[in-house]
């Protein structure tokens, strides 16, 4: 049994929403708007990002990883494992 690449095109979606809030932003500025509303809209963007990142990293642990995990190659389960660390260790926090 062939197994199947992870896929991110769910998040297409959320992407979109968060171009066109980054687009609002850039109509925020240009407008001169009010300093705590261009920053609001920041923070939402963040959080919106930040969700996006955590649904692909739980793909790619359950996917990628469980997947390598799964396999007999040794140096390829120590590649997955050594991967995951530094993007944990990169991004500060687990997802």
């Amino acid at each position: 049994m062939k197994e199947q690449a992870t896929t991110h095109l769910e998040q297409i979606e959320f992407l979109k929403k968060i171009e066109g809030q980054i687009r609002g932003i850039q109509r925020m500025v240009g407008e001169g708007r009010y300093c705590v509303d261009i920053l609001t809209q920041i923070r939402s963007i963040m959080g919106a990002l930040t969700r996006v990142e955590s649904e692909i990293f739980k793909k790619h642990v359950n996917g990628c990883v469980f997947g390598a995990l799964k396999g007999k190659s040794e140096i390829e389960k120590q590649k997955k494992i050594e991967e995951t660390l530094q993007l944990i260790s990169r991004f500060g926090r687990a997802t």
